[in-house]
Formats: C-alpha cells, structure tokens, sequence
C-alpha cells in the first residue's frame, strides 16, 4: 500500500465522508443509525466541525479511504475538554492501518486544540475496532446494556476513554 496522507477535511470531502458513512450504517458495525444520509445532512454536520470541533481524512493515491472527527461530547462548559470521537474506514480498507493513522493524528488535533480527554462508544462485537483503541491507549469504562435497536435487536454500547495528558 503507498502512503497514506493524513489532513483537515474540506468541503469538497463531503460526498466521500457521506459515502464512507453510510457504508458503516450499512454494515452494522459502527453506529446505532440505521438510515443512510444524505448530503444536506452531511453539509449540515460538517459546518458544526469547523473550529475546534474538527474533521480529518486519509488520503490514499487522491482517493479518501477513510475519516475521524471530534464532535461535542455535552454542551454544558464543564465538558469543554473531552472529544467524542467517530472514526470510519472504507469497506475495502478496515484492517490495514488506515484506522490507527487517523487515530493518532486526531489525538494530535485534539490536544492541539485543548481537548484532555477523548471518548468514543463502540459495540461489543466491533472487535476490530476495539483491538485499534486498546492498542492506542484506550480503556473500556462500561457497557450500555440495551442502548439502542439494530433491525428490531438490542443492542449494547461499550464506552472507552483515553487521557490525553
């Protein structure tokens, strides 16, 4: 694989950023959503990442195989320095390191930008996806028993954590 190159998303990423989205929603592996996006949906939830609140992708020979981002955690000030995280990786790149490259570029940003701690809520059953945050430091806190409904399922939410000190 050629390298891989990390930067702030733009504009012109939103149909790429959509796409890989709705593959994850697709897949059942990474989020409770269940319906696909569209690209109004996406225009309107990358405006709220413009600040410190940011968007990277992964960059692969001019084709984006993959992104992460830092959303508002709560909007309460006492919540200012911790990061929810997304990452998604496209279908036919998961598993090829593309995910911890992201990874650790966003903890970068975020500490950059004055975030200490970041979170992220995963499934259980997302073992790839949770071999990559304990291998970057992050820690299990708990499972949401029943958090959500997946095709007419239960289903449970790990939560993990990492310090950014």
């Amino acid at each position: 694989m050629n390298e891989i190159d990390i930067r702030v998303a733009s504009q012109c990423d939103i149909g790429d950023i959509l796409f890989i989205y709705n593959e994850g929603i697709v897949d059942r592996i990474a989020t409770l959503e269940t319906r696909t996006k569209d690209q109004q949906y996406m225009m309107d939830w990358f405006h709220k990442h413009m600040e410190r609140y940011k968007v990277i992708v992964a960059e692969l020979d001019g084709e984006v195989v993959g992104w992460a981002s830092l959303n508002q955690y709560n909007s309460r000030e006492a919540y200012n320095g911790v990061a929810d995280l997304s990452l998604y990786i496209k279908r036919e790149y998961r598993g090829k390191g593309i995910g911890g490259k992201l990874l650790s570029a966003i903890e970068t940003l975020a500490r950059n930008n004055g975030f200490y701690k970041i979170i992220l809520a995963t499934f259980p059953f997302n073992e790839l996806g949770q071999g990559l945050y304990k291998k970057k430091g992050f820690r299990v806190v708990g499972v949401f028993e029943n958090q959500g409904m997946l095709d007419g399922e239960f289903v449970d939410v790990m939560a993990m954590e990492k310090l950014l000190n």
